[in-house]
């Protein structure tokens, strides 16, 4: 009784809309949660990122163990991927931490960075077929000892831009490996992606919340939602057309990133 009565259920509803969409599209999480919580409640940035950080790795941890019974992980590429991001989110976390997480200068760049990763996984969503032609044309498959290096780098990208703004590990990270493994199948670069994101955003997330940025009562409330919203979005997929959803979903965030860069 005492967990109802702490819910807040506007939360709730943003957290079963934003399930719904990431069950559909495996991508929205925190494209569409952090800026949600910043541009429609209020939530300062640093809290709003370490709850939405923190919220994916509960949710991306359910869909980890559904690809790990699959089979549709290449732990291999987890690994490579944790060896960039993990040191990257520690470097980012400590930057933070000088600047101070309640700081003007820390909330502009939260939402600078959050604005741009917004752009670039707009970007990614609409090109990403066009981005995979160009260059496999122009690059081709590259060494294994190349591939690893620029799977490194990947996840020190990915790390960054992740632990600052939470966004990045979706359609960024599943564009990145798509041209870096282009033998790989689908259902695998989408179950490592996602098998990678969980040790990124927990690590980053407990960052954030080491630093303040952490409200139990808004994580458990976008829970409640989310949940339920990602089983009824992940029904709902396999109805819907994924190029349509991804062009809708790919124009709600350029027009985010542009309220963001205006705000």
């Amino acid at each position: 009784m005492n967990f109802l009565a702490s819910v807040n259920w506007l939360y709730s509803l943003s957290g079963l809309f934003v399930g719904m969409l990431v069950g559909m599209t495996g991508v929205g999480g925190g494209s569409l949660m952090t800026p949600l919580l910043i541009l429609l409640f209020g939530v300062h940035p640093e809290t709003a990122v370490g709850t939405d950080l923190l919220y994916a790795s509960a949710t991306k941890g359910v869909g980890t163990t559904v690809h790990s019974f699959a089979r549709s992980v290449d732990w291999r590429v987890v690994g490579r991927l944790a060896l960039g991001s993990i040191p990257a989110t520690a470097v980012t976390i400590y930057a933070l931490s000088l600047l101070g997480p309640a700081s003007p200068e820390t909330s502009a760049l939260i939402t600078g960075v959050l604005g741009a990763a917004l752009a670039l996984t707009a970007f990614a969503l609409l090109f990403r077929n066009a981005i995979v032609r160009f260059y496999s044309t122009r690059y081709g498959e590259m060494s294994g000892q190349r591939t690893r290096s620029a799977t490194i780098v990947t996840g020190l990208v990915l790390g960054t831009l992740v632990s600052i703004s939470s966004v990045g590990a979706g359609a960024l990270g599943v564009t990145a490996l798509i041209l870096l493994y282009p033998k790989l199948p689908m259902v695998r670069i989408v179950g490592s992606d996602i098998a990678h994101a969980v040790p990124l955003t927990l690590v980053s997330g407990i960052g954030h919340w080491l630093l303040g940025g952490l409200d139990v009562f808004l994580l458990a409330s976008l829970l409640v939602g989310s949940i339920p919203g990602i089983v009824i979005g992940s029904y709902v997929a396999t109805r819907v057309s994924e190029d349509l959803l991804r062009i809708v979903l790919a124009v709600v965030l350029a027009v985010v990133a542009t309220r963001l860069f205006v705000a």
